[in-house]
């Protein structure tokens, strides 16, 4: 079995979300995995969970083949909380669970990729902040936070990362354009792992704007 990239994408389905822009990131996701399927490299390596988090945290599908993956529709309530830091945590057991070490007798999996996106902030800030050590003694090769729209709090996003990208809108373009970019990322990091240049991220499309 080939070494696998496991990939975990953290969406923010809380009531900010509802409409036009919850069936935007729909229409990016499946085109998100149409993309990546046309890789070789991703369609050898990459594991895919997507995980949502409002007043609940759910794990859409646990790590999957990405020839396996099957996205239904992603739905989000009118109203209520966002609850990263619990996202955040069933992360971290999920990747406590799922990723494979390395050993003196084999290889396990590649450090894996956490791509998280949210229109606003954490309402359980205590939580947030507890769970972030923890999310770094996860390892991750990367952790890439995607700020949605003009309300989404950087500042709180600083804290889980230092690569951090905004869209100023929420609507069908803007998620369109991220989600391409996600599957570009995952598309580039396959194809460089082992190479010694796994590191590096495509360049972000007008709609996208690294923060600095």
């Amino acid at each position: 079995m080939s070494r696998r990239l496991p990939i975990y994408i953290a969406i923010d389905t809380s009531g900010s979300m509802y409409g036009e822009a919850i069936q935007s990131v729909n229409v990016g996701l499946q085109a998100m995995l149409t993309a990546l399927r046309q890789d070789p490299h991703a369609l050898d390596s990459v594991h895919l969970s997507v995980i949502t988090f409002d007043i609940e945290v759910k794990e859409l599908f646990p790590l999957t083949p990405l020839s396996q993956v099957q996205i239904g529709e992603i739905i989000c309530p009118r109203s209520g909380p966002t609850y990263t830091g619990e996202a955040l945590a069933l992360i971290v057991e999920r990747t406590k669970r799922d990723i494979i070490s390395s050993t003196s007798e084999r290889k396990g999996d590649w450090r894996p990729m956490l791509f998280l996106m949210t229109d606003g902030s954490p309402s359980d800030v205590a939580r947030y902040d507890e769970i972030l050590p923890q999310i770094k003694n996860c390892h991750f090769g990367r952790i890439i936070a995607c700020a949605a729209g003009p309300k989404a709090k950087i500042d709180q996003l600083r804290k889980l990362t230092d690569t951090i990208v905004s869209l100023d809108t929420t609507d069908s373009t803007a998620f369109s354009s991220f989600f391409k970019w996600v599957s570009a990322s995952v598309e580039m990091r396959s194809s460089s792992i082992g190479a010694g240049s796994a590191d590096v991220l495509p360049p972000p499309p007008a709609e996208i704007q690294i923060v600095i």
